[in-house]
């Protein structure tokens, strides 16, 4: 085979995976277009505990870290700022909407080592358990850049973690 016929081969091939891939994203996007976000801001009430930055890696369903969903303003890892409020969590996406989850729709939060396309030191990520617009239990993961995992997943634990007040005398 000439030179030249060996790169078109190649590009062939090359022309061929993409085409997979953009066709794989595609119907990933529509099996997972019923699932939303609650995009906007916290209540202007709320009072930020804790600002948090890092990467958002992903967001999967709950208890399957390696199947990424393709939720709108959430499908890709980036940059973010993870913000704890009194009522809440929001997610800020170098550009997308800001995401927030209040205290109601999020179900718990725990450390993690591995998402999809990231694996980490053990406990590395932190996994924030929540419910989507239609009711549906998912996992999204962040990287803390200066801070620990322990130290995001503490955060947002205590806004979670009802207080009690008052002594025991």
């Amino acid at each position: 085979m000439t030179q030249q016929g060996a790169l078109l081969v190649m590009i062939g091939v090359a022309v061929v995976l993409l085409a997979l891939l953009a066709w794989a994203w595609a119907r990933r996007t529509r099996r997972d277009r019923g699932l939303t976000a609650p995009v906007g801001d916290a209540p202007a009430s709320a009072l930020v505990s804790a600002t948090f930055d890092g990467f958002y890696v992903a967001t999967t369903r709950h208890g399957e870290p390696l199947e990424r969903l393709a939720i709108r303003g959430l499908g890709f890892r980036s940059r973010a700022d993870l913000i704890v409020t009194d009522v809440g969590v929001a997610l800020d996406l170098t550009g997308q909407p800001r995401v927030f989850l209040p205290t109601s729709r999020i179900a718990g939060v725990a450390q993690a080592s591995v998402a999809i396309d990231r694996a980490v030191e053990p406990d590395g990520l932190v996994r924030l358990d929540w419910r989507t617009d239609e009711g549906s239990l998912v996992d999204s993961y962040f990287r803390p850049q200066d801070a620990s995992a322990r130290q995001v997943a503490d955060a947002v634990d205590a806004i979670l973690t009802p207080t009690t007040t008052g002594s025991d005398a």
